[in-house]
C-alpha cells in the first residue's frame, strides 16, 4: 500500500479533513465494488460495510443518496415516502455527473453536488464502519457518529 492516494480517493481525504474527522483513506489491491468484496479486503462483517448508492427522483430528476448497511435491500417504497415523489437506481452516467465518482466508489461526502442522504439506521448498530472511497479499490473507516457528522444525512428505517 503506497501512502500516496489517486485523484477520487485523495479527494475524498480531503473532504473528511475539511469536517476534522481522522478517518484515513486506504486504497487496496482488491476490489471493494461489492459489499461481500470490500467487506472480506478490511476484514469486517458486510453489515458494517456503508454501501452508498444513488437514486433519481423520477419527477424532479434529482439526485438522492442512500447510505445503507452491506447486507440491507433499500425499501424504495420507503424511499418514495421519505422524498415524496417515486424513485429509481441512477445509471452510471447520472452517477458520475451528480456524485462526480463511479458506481462501486461513491463515497458518502465530497459530491460535487449537494445530494439528499438518507442512513440506514441498521449503520449505527456498530462501533465501526467502512465505506466507499471515491473508487472500487478505496475505503475508510469511520463512526457512525463520523457517518452523521459528514453527511449531515437523515437517520430512518429504509430497508425492505
Amino acid at each position: 500500500m503506497s501512502d500516496e492516494l489517486s485523484a477520487s480517493a485523495q479527494k475524498v481525504q480531503d473532504a473528511l479533513r475539511q469536517f476534522g474527522v481522522s478517518c484515513r483513506v486506504v486504497e487496496l489491491p482488491g476490489s471493494t465494488r461489492t459489499s461481500a468484496e470490500a467487506a472480506e479486503a478490511v476484514g469486517c462483517k458486510v453489515e458494517q460495510i456503508a454501501k452508498s448508492i444513488v437514486f433519481r427522483g423520477k419527477q424532479s430528476g434529482k439526485p438522492i443518496l442512500v447510505v445503507a448497511s452491506g447486507i440491507n435491500r433499500v425499501d424504495e417504497k420507503k424511499l418514495r415516502n421519505l422524498v415524496a415523489e417515486p424513485v429509481k437506481k441512477a445509471d452510471a452516467d447520472f452517477v458520475r455527473r451528480e456524485t462526480g465518482f463511479v458506481i462501486g466508489g461513491v463515497p458518502p461526502l465530497g459530491h460535487v453536488k449537494p445530494l439528499d442522504i438518507f442512513i440506514d439506521e441498521d449503520l449505527l448498530k456498530h462501533d465501526e464502519i467502512w465505506a466507499a472511497a471515491g473508487t472500487p479499490h478505496a475505503v475508510f473507516r469511520l463512526t457512525p457518529g463520523d457517518l452523521e457528522k459528514v453527511t449531515s444525512g437523515k437517520v430512518v428505517n429504509i430497508s425492505q
